[in-house]
């Protein structure tokens, strides 16, 4: 296992589509402890492969959704995810990207999705997510299909500021 250089915008692997994966053998169960291990010291709570320089639909999220229980957060590992169904209510939320370091932006997503791909190993899964859950999924299928955040809001600001500025420049 190791800890993955992220890759920051504007490279351009973050704006390609990413390939199937077709291969689930050794050296993809190493990406994935990887993508993990590299997900967790950055620290964040997703992690989409082109983030670390591969081309290859994979992502790993990490949450628990009651910050107040004992459980520990839930890893999720999927290959060649798939949104099937989104709700039709949405959410805005504020959303930061480790691509994207320093800066944040509001915004919407559907509420509610149902997922569907292949665990670690190729055997066909589905996650029905809602809430922050949901958000992240939809954040990091959209690495998957050369998407950014700050391609869904026009309200980006500096982390580190307490409240929203009326404009930050951030480049697509």
């Amino acid at each position: 296992m190791a800890i993955r250089e992220i890759v920051t915008h504007p490279n351009p692997i973050l704006r390609r589509k990413a390939h199937r994966v077709e291969k689930f053998d050794q050296g993809l169960q190493s990406l994935i402890e990887d993508m993990i291990e590299t997900m967790r010291a950055a620290p964040g709570v997703g992690l989409a492969a082109p983030q670390v320089g591969v081309p290859l639909r994979l992502i790993v999220i990490e949450y628990g959704e009651d910050e107040n229980s004992d459980a520990p957060p839930k890893l999720y590992v999927m290959a060649n995810p798939e949104i099937l169904r989104a709700s039709s209510e949405t959410e805005l939320g504020v959303e930061g990207c480790l691509s994207i370091p320093g800066f944040v932006g509001e915004v919407e997503r559907a509420a509610e999705i149902l997922v569907r791909g292949q665990n670690r190993f190729g055997k066909p899964t589905k996650v029905k997510a809602k809430g922050w859950l949901a958000r992240i999924f939809q954040h990091e299928i959209d690495h998957l299909n050369g998407i950014l955040f700050i391609d869904r809001t026009d309200k980006v600001w500096k982390a580190a500021e307490e409240k929203e500025p009326a404009q930050a420049n951030v480049s697509n």
